[in-house]
């Protein structure tokens, strides 16, 4: 039961303000935006709860709670509606992911009862560009075929488990973590560069929106890495992105990695805002 007459949980019916809200930052709401245009509020085809904070009766701020915890263009009041839900109905996710302000205060308010996280990354740039690349772009670098599945996936498995650091593998054996990368690539949202059977450089186009779609998975194979191979990679990534997804292509990057981050600068992404990720 939600306590505060302006926390409720979001249906079916309510989706048009959802849709609404999330389209207003397309590139900040990326990933629930992707989701909510894919499957509305539908919490069975979702697989997650929407959490809305109506105060005077207008949505004014949402929550997804699925396997992420992400709060959507909340302030203080929202957090505080979000932390009390949470704690009441014990963490069920995997992390805590969105802009940085609202994440560090949901987390302050939840720590103490949902006890301490694997890892706090309180600093992570939200980039984004709408212009192609002023670097040349990799001609090597394509789309993903779906045959090539088992090819792309011991490199999709070696970014998860270096980024996250567990692996995907644990629980189901990763036949979802596979499912996931295989709707991607039957989706020409897969690049790679591959070479003698093997892929040396990848990401993917993950989320996508009407106004904007964010890149996630950018990969180097670690013995080639220093070659240059992120930089014309990813300006192919962007150049594709660009011409056939949508009008601006966002990532967010770890503020601690420096190499990532001077190479998106030299494609041309800038920083629109600043993210915050607490893993479990």
């Amino acid at each position: 039961m939600l306590r505060t007459s302006a926390l409720r949980l979001l249906n079916v019916a309510d989706t048009a303000e959802a849709l609404a809200l999330v389209d207003g930052d397309p590139v900040t709401n990326a990933f629930v935006g992707a989701r909510l245009h894919a499957v509305g509020l539908n919490g069975w085809r979702l697989g997650a709860e929407v959490w809305g904070w109506a105060p005077d009766g207008v949505l004014r701020s949402l929550c997804y709670a699925g396997a992420n915890l992400i709060p959507v263009a909340a302030d203080a009041e929202a957090v505080e509606a979000y932390a009390e839900r949470a704690r009441a109905s014990g963490r069920r996710c995997s992390s805590i992911v969105g802009p940085a302000e609202a994440v560090l205060d949901l987390w302050a308010r939840l720590e103490p009862s949902w006890g301490p996280a694997r890892e706090l990354r309180p600093c992570q740039p939200l980039l984004a560009t709408s212009r192609p690349s002023p670097v040349l772009a990799d001609p090597l670098v394509r789309r993903v075929r779906p045959d090539e599945l088992d090819v792309l996936l011991p490199a999709s498995l070696a970014m998860y488990t270096e980024e996250i650091g567990v692996s995907p593998l644990a629980g189901d054996g990763g036949a979802l973590y596979r499912a996931r990368v295989a709707e991607l690539v039957a989706a020409g949202r897969a690049f790679a560069r591959i070479e003698d059977g093997s892929v040396v450089f990848k990401a993917e186009v993950g989320a996508v929106v009407p106004g904007a779609c964010q890149v996630q998975g950018v990969w180097v194979r670690p013995d080639r890495r220093g070659e240059g191979l992120s930089v014309a990679g990813m300006a192919a990534v962007v150049d594709a992105a660009l011409r056939d997804i949508a009008p601006v292509v966002s990532l967010y990057v770890n503020d601690f990695n420096a190499p990532a981050r001077a190479a998106y600068a030299r494609v041309g992404f800038e920083q629109v805002g600043t993210f915050a990720s607490v893993l479990f």
